[in-house]
């Protein structure tokens, strides 16, 4: 719990570091608006299939960028249901939405692991992995916080994590931040408010 108020307090100090939005629209959102941000740029990670992965192969599309891991027990599971929930509100418009999940695990989260578990949410999630480098590097770049915890007798262990969710814009512009309490209808009517623009 630590962590989520660390994210958010963090989160709050970077919104309040003077963004410029004058090239986008004023819009109203149920989500914390994050318009402007001089973060959350850019990521280079493997999708589920083995396909290099960035930002720039979704423009057209809002994308939702989640970062969780397979053997998470509560937050990263019951996000995806809320964002599989959300596609399915948005009917048609589900076709110009992409959601994403990064791995924050990225030793035991193999691409075969993340090609079953991700598309079981809903068909079109995709789920991006790399190597410890590159996920640290996303990680950091959009200020999720992650701490692996020390292995049990058996080896297993948990990744303690910040468990915010993103959206950007269809032209590739970070705009949202979806708290964990955020429910599917608010995702879906600011969804549909970033694919007007």
């Amino acid at each position: 719990m630590k962590i989520r108020y660390a994210a958010a307090l963090l989160l709050a100090g970077t919104v309040l570091l003077g963004c410029d939005n004058k090239s986008i629209p004023d819009q109203k959102f149920a989500s914390v608006d994050i318009t402007g941000g001089e973060w959350g740029k850019e990521f280079q990670l493997t999708d589920h299939t083995g396909k290099p992965r960035t930002l720039a192969d979704f423009k057209g599309k809002a994308v939702v960028l989640f970062f969780g891991y397979t053997n998470c027990p509560d937050v990263c599971p019951t996000t995806m249901v809320k964002l599989a929930s959300a596609m399915e509100k948005l009917g048609k418009d589900a076709e110009r939405v992409q959601v994403l999940m990064v791995t924050l695990d990225p030793q035991r989260d193999t691409q075969e692991l993340l090609a079953k578990y991700v598309p079981a949410f809903h068909p079109s999630f995709l789920g991006l992995t790399g190597t410890e480098q590159q996920v640290d590097a996303a990680a950091k770049e959009f200020k999720v916080i992650r701490v692996l915890q020390k292995p049990n007798e058996d080896g297993f262990y948990t990744v303690d994590h910040s468990g915010q969710t993103y959206a950007f814009d269809p032209q590739g512009r970070l705009r949202l931040f979806f708290r964990d309490a955020q429910p599917a209808e608010d995702i879906v009517q600011d969804l549909k408010t970033l694919l007007k623009t």
